[in-house]
């Protein structure tokens, strides 16, 4: 929601030539069977309030432009309000808050992808995962009611700059890696495989605890059934987070979320954009430019983001640089599945959280690790 899609992949004919049941999962409330389903099976079968057009009208302040919680491809998402039990309109500023988002019939996605995010977040329920709360379906009118998450997008907090978005701390940053990661296992852990397909930082909302949550399910694919390898697809997502085996065959796996997971991990290591044209020649592309620094500790220490100097120590930095660089494999046999990108990430909290105790308990500033008084102790190249 809110999502720039300014270099969403329409299509791909020769792409780019412009330019579950795990321990990490919680089960799933009802197969999810192929989309796009009918208009009227997927209504009938999902367990959402369909509001009228009016009803959303009047939550949203008419549309009201300084409700307006963001832009994307699909839309604008619009502040709103409901009663949390009946779910009937409720005053401005009382009630359950919600985004609700409109579908531009001129935009990127259209009515496909409207479908999409109704069968997919209609019957998929986890903690990572945005909630839906119902949509519109009346004349041409195409909307899409979700809970509010009032921190906003990782993209905002990562990338931009001012007095609300403040830099995220490593230990915030952790947390909302591995939240990512257990919605993204979630999925591929589900009864029939799902495919998010378009894994990035503005799709990741964040709670009032930074609780991280996937929305914008509009690419999302059922994964390959039976005996086959791939599902075969056009090339759909954004540019600079696709894998680069699906942008050459269009053959979609889990593993091609994996590599989108890893170019975000980066991103958050980073602080910087997965395609920046504003960079010096030759980082324009973060993944090309950062995965040799990925192998080295000083090295890696080059390209942290300065906004995080001091708040982790060496081991951390390595063990989070060593898995951005296994998920970024060219051969996507060789990345990790999501259930183990939640483990390492899992693993990594434990470090962070007992560094925090240690840093409290630790009064004199003198720290080991590769720490010393609260900075880093190895020196930039």
């Amino acid at each position: 929601m809110g999502a720039c899609w300014s270099n969403r992949i329409k299509a791909a004919e020769s792409p780019f030539h412009t330019g579950v049941n795990s321990k990490n999962s919680s089960s799933r409330s009802s197969t999810v069977s192929a989309t796009p389903r009918s208009d009227g099976e997927i209504l009938e079968s999902s367990n959402l309030k369909n509001f009228t057009f009016s009803e959303l009208k009047t939550a949203t302040r008419n549309f009201r432009p300084d409700s307006v919680l963001g832009e994307g491809g699909f839309g604008s998402v619009f502040k709103g309000w409901i009663d949390e039990h009946s779910l009937t309109v409720a005053k401005p500023g009382t009630g359950l808050v919600i985004a609700v988002k409109r579908l531009n019939q001129e935009g990127f996605q259209g009515h496909k992808e409207w479908l999409a995010e109704i069968n997919y977040l209609g019957q998929l329920h986890h903690p990572n995962l945005v909630k839906l709360i119902g949509y519109c379906f009346e004349d041409d009118h195409r909307l899409l009611v979700y809970e509010f998450m009032p921190k906003g997008s990782m993209e905002n907090h990562l990338f931009r700059r001012g007095s609300y978005f403040q830099p995220l701390s490593w230990s915030i940053r952790m947390k909302v890696a591995l939240g990512a990661a257990k919605g993204l296992a979630f999925l591929h852990n589900a009864e029939t495989k799902v495919i998010y397909r378009d894994f990035k930082t503005s799709n990741i909302l964040l709670d009032t605890e930074y609780n991280a949550k996937l929305s914008d399910f509009g690419l999302a694919r059922d994964g390959p059934t039976g005996d086959k390898s791939h599902v075969s697809t056009r090339v759909m997502g954004t540019f600079g987070y696709a894998a680069p085996e699906y942008l050459s065959t269009g053959h979609l796996t889990a593993k091609s979320d994996v590599f989108s997971f890893g170019v975000v991990l980066l991103e958050m290591l980073t602080g910087k954009r997965a395609i920046d044209k504003n960079r010096p020649s030759g980082q324009h592309n973060l993944v090309e430019w950062a995965k040799p620094y990925l192998i080295n500790k000083r090295r890696l220490l080059h390209i942290m983001d300065v906004r995080l100097e001091g708040q982790y120590s060496l081991s951390q930095a390595l063990k989070a640089g060593n898995l951005a660089l296994e998920c970024l494999s060219t051969d996507s046999k060789l990345r990790p599945s999501m259930d183990e990108v939640v483990t390492s990430l899992e693993r990594l909290q434990d470090m962070v959280k007992v560094s925090q105790k240690d840093r409290t308990s630790n009064h004199d500033g003198h720290s080991t690790d590769g720490k010393a008084n609260g900075r880093n102790a190895y020196p930039r190249p």
